[in-house]
């Protein structure tokens, strides 16, 4: 059974597991290994404390879930699949580029289903916070994404162009009505 929970820390090995294969791929580099393994506990606190950033600060409250692979939230088998991060509202950034929702599946778990199934997941969830409609983007090179967003009733807006670490990209821009 696949299910979406809040992090925790009662997921910190299998956690730890799927970030070791983030950074093998050359991703979220972020987050150490041993600081964040160190410390999980405080870690998950951070994520969860994202949902309501201090009152002065320009940060956009985000929600984030985690994907996972087992019989039930009280599973000491659950495999963490990945996560998805649902922002409240938009900024100039993310209106352009970033969306209200973004998500990333492990490695070792891609092409099986999951990224389709995390999306579909965190719709209700972004309905939840009084969202009604949602913005989704993905580079214009990352198929699996597109196909994603396009199997859960995403609409395409537009592809805008930007420019990361000296490549130019085009990004896609999706709406989920709720």
């Amino acid at each position: 059974m696949r299910f979406l929970t809040r992090p925790s820390a009662r997921y910190r090995d299998t956690y730890l597991d799927a970030l070791g294969e983030f950074h093998r791929e050359g991703r979220y580099f972020l987050f150490e290994i041993e600081a964040t393994a160190a410390d999980f506990g405080r870690y998950v606190d951070g994520l969860l404390a994202e949902e309501t950033p201090p009152a002065f600060s320009a940060r956009v409250p985000v929600t984030y879930c985690w994907l996972m692979d087992g019989t039930s939230e009280s599973d000491p088998d659950a495999q963490y699949i990945g996560y998805v991060s649902i922002r409240h509202r938009l900024d100039d950034y993310l209106l352009r580029l970033g969306g209200h929702i973004g998500y990333a599946i492990r490695p070792s778990r891609r092409r099986r289903g999951y990224g389709t199934d995390i999306l579909r997941l965190a719709l209700p969830k972004a309905r939840e916070l009084g969202l009604s409609r949602v913005l989704i983007t993905c580079d214009a090179d990352n198929v699996g994404s597109k196909k994603i967003i396009e199997r859960n009733g995403g609409v395409f807006e537009n592809a805008v162009p930007y420019e990361e670490l000296g490549r130019k990209i085009m990004k896609l821009r999706y709406w989920i009505d709720l």
